[in-house]
């Protein structure tokens, strides 16, 4: 499925370059969780969602428990806005470990 049927610049050629699933990855997704017995609905784009994924499995936690650290991070950087600070902790997860590898990620360990 093309985006656009010209390919003037770099957005061009990765709209053209994506899938139909990958296209998918643009919609948005509400998930509910229950950050310190708070009730509360996160929206986010589905390729967050699967960075949040392989993040909680690389780190043996549940998405619910590193949706939580997360939020608790975002509280002391005195960030209220929990969908946004996510996107920003998966952009920066990505450029991190971008081309490294598993085993070249130090290992993440639970929090008591």
């Amino acid at each position: 499925m093309k985006i656009y049927t010209e390919i003037n610049d770099v957005l061009d050629h990765m709209f053209n370059a994506c899938t139909t699933s990958q296209i998918s990855e643009f919609i948005p997704e509400k998930r509910g969780f229950r950050l310190h017995g708070h009730s509360t609905t996160i929206c986010l784009e589905r390729a967050f969602w699967n960075v949040l994924d392989d993040m909680a499995r690389e780190s043996k936690l549940s998405l619910p428990r590193l949706v939580e650290r997360v939020h608790d991070g975002c509280l002391v950087a005195n960030d209220k806005n929990i969908a946004s600070c996510l996107r920003v902790i998966c952009l920066k997860y990505l450029n991190v470990y971008s081309g490294g590898g598993v085993a070249s990620r130090p290992a993440m360990t639970r929090a008591a």
